[in-house]
């Protein structure tokens, strides 16, 4: 009896060293890809190392990125939300997941019509909470904060049928207009906000 006790005791110690180098080994496939910028290569193998070791936040957050890189934002946004379960001071994990969101909500495909309209408050919560951690003087989600306004604005305005459903629009509009600025007041010189401004104003006017 003793003697299976050890054979069984020696066989788990061999299978869990094999597992666990068969896990670093995926980990260190995925992040060699992910360094190349070949993500498809590098979901592949972080994939398996992440199924090995779910709470892994160095593999997530490669993961994550990947998916994001490929064009998969469902799978990007699920790791994404795992990553920010086990890091919620990671900011970065909220823009990405926040422009996954923006994404999909600008796809045209009309079985998105019922769902958009959420992805488009979620991105917005998410470049708002990544600002909340990260500061306003990241001028990247700032833009990408104005351009969820932006969008969801646009989206919002071909649903209105009367007067009252006017006033949420232009504040969205007006939202977006005050991130823009807010840019603008870092880095004055930036001449694709300026046209962002101008842009986002003469829409606010054509629903006048």
């Amino acid at each position: 009896m003793d003697y299976l006790k050890k054979t069984f005791l020696l066989l788990f110690i061999v299978s869990a060293a094999g597992s666990s180098y068969a896990q670093g080994n995926y980990e260190k496939m995925g992040t060699q890809a992910w360094m190349k910028g070949d993500y498809k290569t590098a979901v592949s193998q972080l994939e398996k190392a992440d199924n090995a070791d779910p709470n892994n936040v160095n593999v997530l957050r490669m993961l994550a990125y990947s998916n994001f890189q490929c064009g998969d934002f469902e799978s990007a946004i699920t790791a994404y939300s795992r990553l920010i379960v086990l890091k919620p001071g990671d900011y970065s994990a909220y823009y990405y997941r926040g422009k996954a969101r923006l994404n999909i909500a600008n796809l045209p495909k009309e079985s998105l019509n019922q769902m958009r309209d959420n992805f488009y408050t979620s991105a917005i919560k998410d470049f708002s909470k990544a600002i909340e951690i990260n500061g306003e003087e990241d001028t990247q989600i700032l833009q990408n904060r104005g351009i969820a306004y932006k969008d969801y604005a646009i989206f919002k305005s071909y649903k209105i049928k009367k007067a009252a459903e006017k006033p949420p629009v232009v504040a969205l509009f007006n939202n977006s207009i005050a991130d823009f600025q807010k840019v603008l007041t870092i880095q004055p010189l930036r001449k694709d906000i300026i046209s962002l401004i101008d842009y986002v104003k003469a829409q606010i006017t054509s629903l006048k």
